[in-house]
């Protein structure tokens, strides 16, 4: 019984392995990790129209504190090939007013930056100024692609900006973002794995109860055989050989005190 229930488990495993992995190659056929040099900018670019300014680094303005929040999505969990939103704020500390050209991010291999997953889409701005003093906020929507692997990944954030006709760039977010597969937690993955859990859960406790019910039966105590209690009798034969003997006077002795 114990090889067969580990027989079958062995064959669930295989099987979910082998399985997980044809089901990842064939939702990821397009997406490649390409190092972060200026040949990749246009990597998944959403908006080919606008200008991509991620092959060209600015230095940060002084006097310019950026600050980045997910109103709609705190915990950061972006679905794959789906919108989502961010809100950039910009406070101008300056002593001169600044123009906003752009704002344009991209995702990155967490353990690396140099690994460029993807470039996102670059939204520009007309005539868009913050004074000096001021502050802005600036909406920034963006969506990875859809055959983008799920798991956890780094988003670079810039926004790029004029002072006097002087470019400069200020990095807004330097995160990890949670890319999760489109159409939400059920997927055909996560159910497969739910599916796979309860059987595993199944034949793990049917194993166990195999095995304590072979205990039982090991530890079952024999019953007791039962001893036959009767009267004893003296053969005539033996008396008469052991008359006057030492043994048939305790007899009589013990007779006599009955």
């Amino acid at each position: 019984m114990s090889i067969r229930v580990f027989s079958v488990f062995l064959a669930l495993i295989l099987f979910s392995s082998l399985f997980l992995q044809v089901a990842r190659c064939q939702s990821d056929p397009e997406t490649d990790v390409v190092e972060g040099t200026g040949e990749a900018g246009d990597l998944g670019i959403v908006n080919d129209d606008v200008q991509d300014f991620g092959s060209d680094s600015f230095s940060p303005a002084p006097g310019i504190e950026t600050v980045c929040v997910f109103p709609k999505n705190p915990s950061k969990v972006v679905a794959a090939g789906e919108e989502s939103e961010l809100l950039v704020g910009l406070k101008n500390d300056g002593d001169s007013s600044l123009n906003i050209i752009a704002i344009q991010a991209s995702v990155h291999l967490p353990f690396d930056h140099r690994y460029l997953v993807q470039n996102l889409s670059v939204q520009a701005f007309n005539n868009a100024t913050v004074p000096p003093s001021a502050q802005a906020t600036f909406p920034y929507i963006f969506a990875v692609s859809k055959f983008m692997q799920p798991g956890s990944f780094d988003l670079v954030g810039i926004i790029v900006y004029e002072i006097d006709q002087n470019p400069f760039q200020s990095t807004f977010y330097n995160g990890t973002i949670e890319v999760t597969e489109p159409g939400g937690l059920l997927s055909v993955e996560s159910v497969f794995l739910f599916c796979l859990g309860i059987a595993l859960l199944a034949l793990l406790g049917f194993w166990i109860r195999g095995q304590i019910q072979n205990l039982s039966k090991k530890t079952k105590r024999a019953p007791k055989a039962k001893v036959e209690v009767g009267t004893a009798t003296t053969d005539a034969s033996t008396d008469e050989w052991l008359e006057g003997t030492a043994y048939s006077q305790s007899l009589s002795n013990k007779s006599k005190k009955k």
